[in-house]
């Protein structure tokens, strides 16, 4: 038996979301099953596997319910970044 994240569902896909700001380790929690990472241009990139649509929404809710500014998703099919898709850029 592996440890795995939540089930995925038909969706199942990884994500990196860049937003500005740095997010200290302590917001980990806030965004279970993701990786923070602060970069020295003052953002911090979100990376980790989204079940489904509709927790890549809560997520990115939770996101403009602290305020935190969104600069971009970038959605990546399957296990990892190895074939970026589709990028949406914020503000």
């Amino acid at each position: 038996m592996t440890d795995s994240p939540a089930a995925y569902g038909p969706d199942h896909a990884w994500y990196e979301i860049q937003v500005r700001g740095r997010l200290s380790s302590r917001w980990a929690t806030r965004f279970e099953g993701m990786t923070l990472t602060s970069r020295g241009d003052g953002t911090t990139v979100l990376q980790g596997p989204v079940a489904d649509q509709a927790a890549l929404h809560g997520l990115l809710s939770t996101l403009g319910d602290l305020g935190i500014p969104l600069l971009s998703v970038r959605h990546h099919p399957g296990d990892g970044p190895t074939d970026p898709t589709r990028t949406v850029q914020g503000d």
